[in-house]
């Protein structure tokens, strides 16, 4: 059986309703990710959105530092967190303290976002988002060293350092050519959303030219959310107008020319099911999965409104059913626990 890491993504989709509660949830996000923990998840991860009607996680660092401090060996990872968005100089701050809070297991993958509305929110100019993008890894990497470095006009020394040196593990995501030149130029490693293969081909002809090494790390073929119940038909009936929420709001972000992973216009329980969005598994099935080979799991139990309840008990089949039968999942989350696992949104 081939070591399987295992991933709790917390986006925070709630109902689609933008007057929605969302208190309990949140404080049940920090108890699932200590649970989380202690049952040897490689990785608790969270992402970045604005203006969602579901209420999609926008403070991501704000999260990470929270579960930074229930956790003691998961890798709390952020993808994406959207760079250009920022003061890169303040960024450069809150990640280095959220490397130290977290003792050196933060993975950040830097990503530049798709949607207009978003920048316009944060007064940033859409047109100049390449621009800023790079402005703000170069700003982060000069920070993160040991010697001042120039920013408008002023010699300034950024404190405190991160914990890890020489940074933490930042990873350059995005779907476009421009997104795996950058990887490469900056001698980071690059994070795509999905399999795409002439781009991570860029990626590596690109850093030759560059002389650096990096690395591609990205989801494995199929992967989905996953969601455990002792009778996934019944599940569906129940659960399904939840993933439903997430999924038809995630397809209304469509950008011509822009492909992005589990995309579909989903209109139904029916419909998201069949597509893929996510899948609902009893304990067996997901079992025989990764006898067959499956060496990933991703878990959103919040997913959509999902009710908190239900996420827990879905959670607990994972921690208390599957995980230890499965014993190289506990090993692999201290060799991987760094990596982004989660599914990029």
């Amino acid at each position: 059986m081939s070591p399987v890491v295992t991933a709790l993504r917390l986006n925070m989709t709630n109902i689609d309703d933008p007057a929605a509660g969302h208190q309990q949830r949140y404080q049940a996000a920090l108890e699932m990710a200590e649970y989380a923990d202690r049952h040897g998840f490689a990785a608790v991860s969270c992402e970045e959105h604005h203006l969602s009607g579901t209420g999609w996680l926008p403070s991501p660092l704000l999260l990470a530092s929270a579960i930074a401090a229930r956790t003691r060996t998961a890798g709390v990872s952020i993808s994406a967190l959207l760079v250009p968005l920022y003061d890169p100089v303040r960024l450069a701050e809150d990640i280095a303290v959220l490397d130290n809070l977290s003792g050196g297991r933060l993975a950040i993958v830097a990503g530049m976002g798709y949607r207009p509305a978003e920048y316009a929110a944060m007064g940033r100019d859409w047109a100049r988002r390449g621009q800023l993008m790079d402005t703000a890894l170069e700003v982060m990497l000069a920070a993160w060293g040991d010697a001042p470095f120039e920013y408008n006009g002023a010699l300034i020394d950024v404190t405190p350092k991160p914990f890890t040196k020489p940074h933490p593990l930042l990873f350059v995501g995005g779907m476009t050519e421009a997104a795996a030149r950058r990887a490469a130029r900056f001698g980071l490693p690059y994070s795509p959303p999905m399999s795409m293969p002439s781009l991570e081909a860029l990626y590596l002809r690109e850093l030759e030219i560059h002389g650096h090494q990096g690395f591609v790390h990205r989801p494995e073929p199929g992967s989905r959310i996953t969601l455990l119940h002792e009778d996934p038909d019944a599940a569906w009936a129940e659960f399904g107008p939840y993933i439903l929420n997430e999924a038809r709001e995630y397809a209304s972000w469509r950008r011509a020319g822009l492909p992005r992973p589990n995309e579909a216009s989903v209109s139904s329980v029916e419909r998201v099911r069949a597509h893929g969005y996510a899948e609902i598994l009893t304990p067996g099935q997901l079992l025989a999965q990764i006898t067959g080979g499956r060496t990933e799991i991703i878990v959103n139990p919040l997913i959509g409104g999902l009710p908190v309840a239900a996420g827990w008990a879905g959670l607990r089949l994972l921690g208390d059913e599957v995980l230890p039968r499965i014993g190289a999942a506990q090993d692999s989350a201290h060799t991987d626990s760094r990596t982004t696992k989660g599914v990029h949104a």
